[in-house]
């Protein structure tokens, strides 16, 4: 469906309203001595295992005021969720390989970086595996568990490997993280793996550096105007100080 010109010019004053309305929240907002307030946070199922129940102990023990509803969602769509209103700041990924959408009234902040790995069956590194360390080219005869190819997970590893000289021989398709370790443990293929990821599942693995350059952020996908609201920063610093690497 393509808008008229009628319709676009309203959509564009519909769009200054709810910014001027989102301005004049954040404003009554600062003003008021108590941080408080309903967040509704988009959120995927690896990063609420393991760095929401902290980060949200962590907020309810400075601003009680502030309730924070999860909302599980698809990590790939976490800028969208944020631009449509359905949620405050979202969770997500994004990969130096394959970003997430820029510009616009969304805004990314990083809480942080982390390189991959491999994860290879326990006790079996590859053969080629140099000083503990691997070149991503030496896994291209390996079975691979990933994403989907058009997943931006999937879609990096597969620009990562092509890089390097190959195509990834995908053997299982497998979005979640604990699926895709244990299936690594039982010995059915290797799997790019974080330290985060690890946190879910890591008995039954091994984890092998790669030399290669593959990356990850782990952002918060929050409205500009909304990430200067008092309950909003207050979230992303809880979730921030949950993100940072152990030791």
């Amino acid at each position: 469906m393509e808008l008229t010109d009628a319709g676009r010019t309203l959509a564009v004053h519909a769009e200054r309203i709810l910014a001027a309305q989102a301005e004049a929240l954040a404003a009554v907002e600062r003003g008021r001595g108590e941080v408080g307030g309903r967040l509704v946070l988009g959120m995927f199922g690896s990063a609420a295992a393991v760095l929401l129940p902290p980060a949200l102990h962590r907020l309810r023990s400075r601003h009680p005021a502030v309730r924070v509803v999860s909302r599980e969602a698809d990590v790939d769509q976490a800028y969208a969720e944020v631009c449509a209103g359905r949620v405050d700041p979202a969770l997500g990924l994004d990969y130096p390989d394959a970003p997430l959408p820029r510009g616009g009234k969304v805004e990314l902040v990083r809480l942080r970086t982390e390189r991959f790995a491999l994860a290879v069956p326990a006790g079996c590194p590859p053969r080629k595996a140099a000083r503990g360390a691997l070149r991503l080219a030496r896994a291209a005869e390996l079975a691979w568990i990933l994403p989907a190819p058009a997943s931006y997970y999937g879609r990096a590893v597969r620009t990562a490997c092509r890089r390097a000289g190959f195509e990834p021989r995908v053997a299982h398709e497998v979005t979640d993280t604990a699926t895709s370790l244990a299936m690594v443990a039982a010995g059915l293929g290797v799997a790019p793996v974080t330290d985060l990821m690890l946190r879910l599942r890591s008995e039954g693995v091994t984890v092998v550096p790669l030399t290669d350059a593959l990356e990850r952020h782990l952002v918060v996908a929050v409205d500009a105007v909304a990430r200067r609201r008092p309950p909003v920063a207050a979230l992303i610093r809880a979730l921030g100080e949950g993100a940072v690497p152990e030791g």
